[in-house]
Order: C-alpha cells, then structure tokens, then sequence
C-alpha cells in the first residue's frame, strides 16, 4: 500500500508524520468501537472530555489523567485494541521495574516493535555501528522490553544475540534490604558470564547498564578484549555522567563508539543520544517523535521549566499500539529544545528524584 493511503499510524518509521494528525488517527482508533482499546472505552466515560471531538492537537493531550498506575491491575488483554483482530500478533506482556511498587503492566504488538528497531537502527548508523557483527546484551530480559529490543536489534542490525541475563528487581531488593555484599556479588556473577563470552566469540557490539560497565572496565584483561573486538557500545538503563562518558571515549575505549539510550516500558521504547554532543557535556536524549514523546516540567503545577533548567519528566506514547498520555516518571532532567521540525522536549542530564510515589528510588543495576 503506498505511504499516501496508509493511516498516520501505520506509516514507517521515517514518514516524518503531523503530529496533530497521528493524535486525531490515535483517538479514532483507541476510542472507536470497533477498533478500540478496552482500558480506553471503559475509562471514557469517567473523563471529563470527549476523546473523540475534544482532543483535535498534541497540546490536547493534557487533558488525559495519568493513568499509569491503573496498568498494575488491568488485565492485559484489555490493552490490545480491538482493530489488531481476534488473533493480535502480540511479542510480549512487558512491565515496568517495580522501582516504585507493584509492576505497571503494557503490550507490544510486533508492528509497533518492528517499527522502533527500524527507527533505533537508523540512530546506531548515524552513530557508527557496525553492521553485521555479534552482539552481546547485558540487559534485563523475561518481561522487560529492552531484552526484547535488544534481541531484534541484534538480528536486524547485527548478526546473532549474545545474552546474559540480569534481574534488576533482585539487586534492588537486596540493596533496600542492606545486603550490599550480596548485591556486588550478583553483579560480579553477571559480569564474569559476560567476560566467558567475550572472550570466546566474536563480539562486535555490546549492549550495558552504566553500573556494570564500570566494572567491566575495571578488569584489564575485559578492557582489552574490548577494544580488541568491540567496535561500540550502547548503554542504557541507569545513567552515565558525562565525566565517565569523556574517561570511557578518550582513555579506556578510545576506538569504540559509545551511544546511549533512555527510556521506559511504559512508552514501549527508548529516546536515543543525540549525536555529536561535545565531550564533558551532559547526553541530550531525543525522542521517537510524534509516538514517543517528553516534556520536562515542574512536577507540582504541570508547565513546562525553562530551556536549560531542570524538572521532571512526563512521557507520553500516542500510536497504534498504545495510547499512554501524561505519565511522570520518575526522573528530572535538564530541558533541551527538540531537533528542528520536531515536537516536545529532549531531555539531558538525567537523574532519579529521591522519592516516587511515597517509595524510595533505588536504581542498582538497571
């Protein structure tokens, strides 16, 4: 079907749609019976607009109530829009890190993973990845996403996936629970399965969280296996600061690029660093526009903070697979104007606040 008969939902990664109009297509499709998302007709009726005729532009989507926390008991069939059909080509139920209490709860359909991979490869390019190559993914898997984008990252981008597995939830819990010990062992049984495999195969990507590249690079013989064979890394997950960035690019992987991602299973995907950012400036994260999208706002009244200032961050997903408007996270970041001709915010600087929803923040690992 040509692009110009394809509904702004459907569109491939690089339409470059109107934002207004991929909302307007996202309230049909989410709030039309025949085609909605369950969650999304039953909550219409308790929201004090109508979807249909009252949210006609992105700015409308602040009419929504974040109803993140509604996803940790909604039952995961009432998330697949009715238009997918009786048998939905679904890759995963995936959930959220549970930093915060009981995990929330999304669905990915494969034409929405399909669609971000395509969208992430194209920034791993620009940002000189090697195609062709093994990749090796230090990353959570079972249900969250990022072990999902890594695996088809690896096989469209690259050429076999490499994984260690790693549980984010259980480091947390030991930390909060006072057993450091235990938590460092954890994360040195991660990282000595991944010295097995980089020192036997041939990897040419790897796939880290911050915390656990640290301590690859604080074992010689890794680092050298690294830049003996790695031609980049992508890291994501916790944060980088942009001193470690600048030691990690000039002095311990001075051949290999570096590229970071950010995101949240609640948006099904990541925002990824922007390229050509100076050394020993903080990574600038921009987003997958029109369906991803961030705003950096002060948390107590919702309005946006001023460019270079510091906020919290609010996610929101519009697409065919997913309609989650106004959903703060849990991060502050520093507000950055979008790449031109694109909407919202990008984000630099990240950083965990202290509390959320009444829950302390532990990052750990992941």
């Amino acid at each position: 079907m040509a692009r110009a008969e394809l509904s702004p939902l459907e569109l491939p990664y690089d339409a470059d749609p109107d934002p207004d109009e991929v909302v307007r297509a996202a309230m049909r499709w989410h709030f039309s019976p025949e085609t909605g998302t369950p969650f999304w007709l039953g909550r219409a009726a308790s929201l004090e607009f109508d979807p249909l005729t009252d949210v006609k532009c992105y700015d409308d989507l602040r009419l929504f109530p974040n109803v993140a926390n509604e996803l940790r008991d909604v039952p995961a069939a009432d998330l697949v829009p009715r238009g997918y059909g009786k048998h939905p080509d679904i890759v995963g139920v995936y959930e959220s890190g549970g930093t915060t209490g009981a995990p929330k709860r999304v669905v990915c359909p494969r034409d929405w993973l399909e669609k971000l991979v395509d969208w992430s490869n194209a920034n791993l390019d620009v940002h000189g990845f090697p195609r062709g190559v093994d990749w090796l993914g230090i990353t959570p898997s079972g249900p969250h996403i990022v072990g999902e984008i890594f695996r088809r990252s690896a096989v469209t981008h690259g050429r076999y996936g490499f994984q260690v597995d790693l549980d984010p939830r259980w480091v947390k819990r030991l930390i909060a629970d006072g057993k450091a010990a235990q938590a460092d062992a954890y994360a040195e049984h991660v990282v000595d399965q991944a010295a097995d495999i980089l020192r036997t195969q041939p990897i040419g990507v790897m796939t880290v969280t911050p915390p656990l590249l640290d301590r690859i690079a604080q074992r010689e013989d890794l680092v050298e296996l690294i830049n003996e064979k790695v031609g980049a890394i992508r890291w994501g997950g916790t944060q980088m600061d942009a001193d470690t960035e600048q030691l990690y690019r000039t002095e311990i992987f001075p051949d290999t690029a570096l590229y970071g991602h950010y995101g949240s299973t609640m948006i099904l995907g990541i925002a990824g660093q922007r390229h050509g950012t100076p050394l020993g400036e903080p990574c600038v994260f921009d987003t997958f526009a029109p369906y991803i999208t961030f705003q950096v706002v002060e948390p107590e009244t919702g309005r946006p903070v001023e460019y270079g200032r510091r906020g919290q961050v609010v996610m929101h997903h519009v697409s065919k697979a997913l309609l989650l408007p106004n959903n703060l996270e849990r991060d502050t970041a520093v507000r950055v104007a979008a790449p031109a001709g694109s909407i919202g915010d990008s984000a630099a600087g990240i950083a965990p606040v202290e509390r959320f929803d009444n829950e302390a923040v532990i990052e750990g690992v992941y």
